[in-house]
């Protein structure tokens, strides 16, 4: 057992506590006359309420702030398919971060259910219970056929996290470094190496953004995806460049931006070499990247690197996202997450990266300091600002979209709600 598994086996049974999360109460229940209200006979009266109008249970019960992230284990942390019983430690993870940075609740459920009509089916059916949807570790293409599903048939948002999480950190990274190196979107040539749901969501954000299409290569482990291509999904034709080009090595020469989310090691030096100045890389294969931010820097003196660790500059980590994408959505009560909402936070978090950091993200980083370049693109996760930035961005979006059921209008009072609602995790 190695130093790694050993505390984390034991941080995850610790006290003799198994797991991450409980479920506390949110009213007391310590007199006979506390329990009449709690259960019967009194629960009947919201009950009825409810009953008369749906809407009534944004009031009366947990529903508003409960988000359910639901997993059925088919593609795990990069780990594969090891079952929806396996997956169970990381969906509490994410109740655990939906908790700590926007103070939403979580159920965690692992669906033991491969079929992707029967998943849909399933997580339809249980919608009702919950305020969003935050689907995780569901392979491809599978995911992109229940999170299309589900969003035609839930009335509250839907979010695919392995998709658009990944996408809308990397999005802000990419604003930024384009930035940096004096250069525009729309003039980059952009390398995608890794079709799977955060590949095909990244491309398609990173054109979204600004990215020409014609300017984009999307590789699988096959190679280049081309026009022609015999045995693309729907999802990868979609992406096929009009190219000659057929490997990674032939698809980097000259390329300014490399995106990974494939396999360790598939990127060489030679390889990082044969790109434009200042190359951009994003190595995101966890937890050993596409090139190693060691090799990466002997090979290559001007490039701006990012990974998906926390142990180099530049995470791109999607607790960046989810917990204050929803807080937003929520807020609002919105009835889907929009193209907008979803470019909306990548804007707020690379807006945020320009800020100068405060004394309590130094802290939370033992004392290092920030400040926008080749080494901080996008901001860090305890830094307390996150959520104002972000989740007000996202809501304000999902009201221009016009999909929010409660709209808000003062925008600084909302802001100063979301500082005090967290205080009492930054203390």
């Amino acid at each position: 057992m190695d130093e790694l598994e050993k505390r984390a086996l034991e941080y995850h049974s610790r006290n003799g506590v198994a797991g991450k999360v409980s479920v506390v109460p949110t009213k007391p229940c310590s007199t006979a006359d506390d329990l009449a209200l709690a259960y019967t006979p009194g629960v009947a009266k919201p009950v009825l309420k409810i009953a008369e109008n749906k809407e009534d249970a944004y009031r009366y019960t947990s529903k508003g702030n409960l988000v359910a992230v639901i997993s059925n284990g088919t593609a795990i942390l990069g780990l594969g398919n090891r079952g929806a019983l396996a997956s169970k430690p990381v969906m509490e993870g994410k109740g655990v971060l939906f908790k700590r940075f926007s103070d939403i609740d979580v159920f965690d459920i692992e669906i033991d259910e491969k079929d992707p009509e029967k998943l849909v089916d399933i997580i339809a059916a249980i919608s009702p219970t919950f305020g969003g949807i935050n689907l995780e570790d569901i392979k491809g293409p599978e995911c992109f056929y229940i999170e299309r599903e589900l969003i035609k048939r839930c009335d509250i948002p839907v979010f695919h996290d392995d998709q658009h999480g990944t996408a809308i950190i990397a999005t802000a990274g990419l604003m930024n470094a384009a930035e940096i190196t004096g250069r525009k979107l729309c003039e980059m040539k952009v390398v995608v190496n890794g079709a799977g749901a955060a590949g095909i969501s990244c491309a398609k954000m990173f054109i979204a953004a600004g990215v020409r299409k014609e300017n984009l290569m999307l590789l699988d482990s096959k190679g280049v995806i081309y026009k022609g291509r015999e045995g693309l999904t729907a999802e990868k034709a979609e992406l096929a460049a009009d190219t000659s080009k057929r490997t990674l090595a032939d698809a980097v020469e000259g390329a300014d931006v490399f995106m990974g989310l494939s396999v360790a090691g598939c990127l060489s030096k030679d390889m990082l070499r044969t790109m434009a100045a200042d190359p951009i890389v994003f190595a995101m294969a966890n937890p050993d990247p596409e090139i190693t931010y060691e090799d990466a820097m002997d090979a290559r003196s001007d490039v701006i690197m990012a990974t998906g660790r926390s142990d180099y500059p530049n995470q791109i980590n999607n607790v960046l996202g989810f917990p204050f994408i929803f807080r937003g959505a929520l807020d609002v009560r919105a009835s889907r997450i929009t193209e907008n909402m979803k470019m909306a936070a990548a804007k707020a978090l690379a807006e945020l990266a320009h800020e100068p950091v405060t004394e309590e993200v130094r802290k939370a980083y033992e004392g290092e300091d920030f400040s926008f370049g080749r080494t901080y693109i996008v901001p860090k996760p305890f830094d307390p600002r996150v959520i104002e930035y972000e989740a007000v961005a996202v809501a304000k979006a999902a009201v221009e979209d016009g999909v929010a059921a409660m709209p808000i209008t003062d925008w600084d009072g909302y802001r100063k709600s979301l500082k005090e609602r967290m205080a009492k995790y930054w203390k």
